[in-house]
C-alpha cells in the first residue's frame, strides 16, 4: 500500500533516561524534529554522529545542514556550544563505554570534534561494527604524543629531536644530548591550546610535568621563523585533497592569528608542506581532516610540531575564504562523498580568533564592527565570556594583505574590548 504523500514517519527513538547533563546516554529535553520524513522517492540520508559539543561540533553542523545531512552530537551539558544549535543532542560522558554505544546505535558514521575518546573503547565500537572515522589505529596519533612522533619517525617524516624522559635528572641528560637547555617538554596525553607543554630552562623547572604522573615526552625548542599549517582532508576511498598552506600566529600557546595562504612562503616549501600532510594522511590510513602544524626554520627548513585528526583552528578561515570550508569537506569525507574544490575565494583571508576579555556584553560590540566593516564575518560560539577562552572568530578577505589584515584585528580586537573606537 502506497503511503500517502508527505506522511510523516518518525523514526523510534529510546527513552529519555531520567537525570540531567552528565548522566549515561541522558536526551536533552526539549521539542524536535522527527528522526525520519519519507516522501515517496526521496532517499534517505545518513546520520554523522559528532562526539563532543564545542564549537568545532557546532560550525561541522552548520556546514552539513546544506547537504541534507542529519547530524548527532554527544555532548556534556545542554549549555556547550554545539548542543545550544543541534536539535539531536545526546548528553553523558565520552568516557564511558555504554554511553557510547548508546550514541552510536542511532549514528551512519561516528567522528569527533576532540581526540580525548579513550582508544580501547574506539576499537571495542569498531569491533562491534560501528563505523568510526577516523578509525582509533590513526586517531591514536593525535592522542598519545609518544606514539605520534614513534609512527612520523618510522616513515620519516621530519621532526624536533625528542624523546621520552623518566624524570628531571633525565630531561637534563636530553638536553646536554643537544645543545642544552632550554627544553620543551609535553605531557603524552590530554593537552590542548597550550595546556601541558612547558618550556623549562633547568632541572628544577622541569619537576612540574611530571606531577601529573603521566609519560613526559621532550623536545629541542627550535629555533623558528614562524609556525605553519598544513590542512589535508582524506576519504576513505583514497581521494585527497589539500588547502593552502597558512600562517599561524600563538599567544601564549592558543591561535590569535591565521593568514591564507601563508605569505612570501616559497612555493616549494608550501609544495613539500602539502605533499607531507598527503604523505602522513595516507600512511597512517586517516579518514576526514588532517592538520599537520609546522615550524618553518631559520635555515629554510619544515618540521612537524602536531597532528590534528579532525577539523582545526588553523581551517577556521575556509568557512568564508574558500570553495568548501574544511567542516563541509570532513562531512564528505568521513560519508565517502567526491570531496569539495579546496582553493581560495580571494587572494588573501585573514582569520582571528575572538578570545575572552573582561568585556562579557560582546553583542553590542557587532553594531560598531557591522556599520563599520560590511564586509567582515563575524562567527560566535555562544560561550561564556572568560579572559583567555576562544568565543568567536572574524574573517576578512580580499586582494590587499595588509587591508584585510588590520580590518580583522580591528573587529576582534573591539569585540573582545581592548580597544573602543
Amino acid at each position: 500500500m502506497r503511503v500517502p504523500w508527505a506522511r510523516v514517519r518518525p523514526r523510534a527513538r529510546p527513552r529519555s533516561r531520567p537525570g540531567t547533563g552528565g548522566r549515561r546516554g541522558t536526551r536533552l529535553d526539549r521539542p524536535r524534529y522527527p528522526g525520519s520524513v519519507t516522501f515517496p522517492g526521496s532517499a534517505k540520508f545518513p546520520v554523522v554522529g559528532m562526539v563532543g559539543g564545542g564549537q568545532l561540533s557546532r560550525m561541522a553542523h552548520q556546514s552539513g545542514i546544506p547537504l541534507g545531512v542529519r547530524f548527532r552530537i554527544l555532548a556534556d551539558t545542554p549549555q556547550d556550544s554545539a548542543a545550544q544549535v543541534v536539535a539531536d543532542t545526546v548528553l553523558g560522558d565520552y568516557r564511558d563505554l555504554e554511553t557510547l554505544r548508546r550514541f552510536a546505535a542511532g549514528c551512519d558514521v561516528v567522528t569527533f570534534d576532540h581526540e580525548h575518546v579513550p582508544t580501547e573503547h574506539l576499537r571495542a565500537l569498531q569491533a562491534e561494527g560501528v563505523v568510526v572515522r577516523p578509525g582509533p589505529d590513526a586517531l591514536v596519533n593525535a592522542q598519545d604524543k609518544g606514539v605520534m612522533r614513534a609512527k612520523l619517525d618510522s616513515i620519516g617524516v621530519p621532526c624536533p629531536r625528542h624523546r621520552l624522559v623518566a624524570d628531571p635528572a633525565d630531561v637534563t641528560a636530553f638536553a646536554d644530548e643537544g645543545t642544552g637547555y632550554p627544553v620543551v617538554l609535553k605531557t603524552v596525553r590530554g593537552g590542548y591550546d597550550g595546556k601541558g607543554v612547558w618550556v623549562v630552562d633547568d632541572e628544577a623547572q622541569a619537576a612540574a610535568p611530571f606531577l601529573a604522573g603521566v609519560p613526559v615526552l621532550a623536545e629541542e625548542k627550535v629555533d623558528f621563523v614562524r609556525e605553519l599549517a598544513a590542512n589535508v582532508v582524506r576519504s576513505p576511498s583514497g581521494q585527497a585533497v589539500a588547502y593552502p598552506v597558512v600562517e599561524s600566529v600563538q599567544e601564549n600557546g592558543v591561535c590569535a592569528e591565521v593568514t591564507a595562504p601563508a605569505p612570501d612562503l616559497d612555493p616549494a616549501l608550501a609544495a613539500e608542506a602539502q605533499g607531507l600532510a598527503l604523505r602522513i594522511a595516507g600512511e597512517l590510513d586517516i579518514t576526514g581532516h588532517l592538520a599537520v602544524e609546522l615550524f618553518q626554520t631559520r635555515d629554510g627548513r619544515i618540521l612537524v610540531n602536531e597532528l590534528a585528526m579532525r577539523p582545526h583552528n588553523s581551517g577556521h578561515w575556509s568557512i568564508d575564504g574558500a570553495v568548501t570550508s574544511q567542516f563541509e569537506n570532513h562531512l564528505r569525507a568521513v560519508l565517502d562523498l567526491p570531496l569539495g574544490d579546496p582553493r581560495p575565494r580571494a587572494r588573501w583571508t585573514v582569520m582571528v580568533n575572538v578570545l575572552g576579555g573582561d568585556y562579557p556584553d560582546m553583542y553590542h560590540a557587532f553594531l560598531h564592527c557591522m556599520a563599520r566593516d560590511p564586509g567582515l564575518r563575524i562567527h560566535m560560539y555562544g560561550k561564556d565570556v572568560k579572559p583567555g577562552r576562544k568565543v568567536g572568530h572574524v574573517t576578512v578577505f580580499g586582494d590587499d594583505l595588509e587591508d584585510v589584515r588590520e580590518r580583522a584585528r580591528h573587529a576582534a580586537a573591539y569585540l573582545r574590548g581592548t580597544i573602543t573606537e
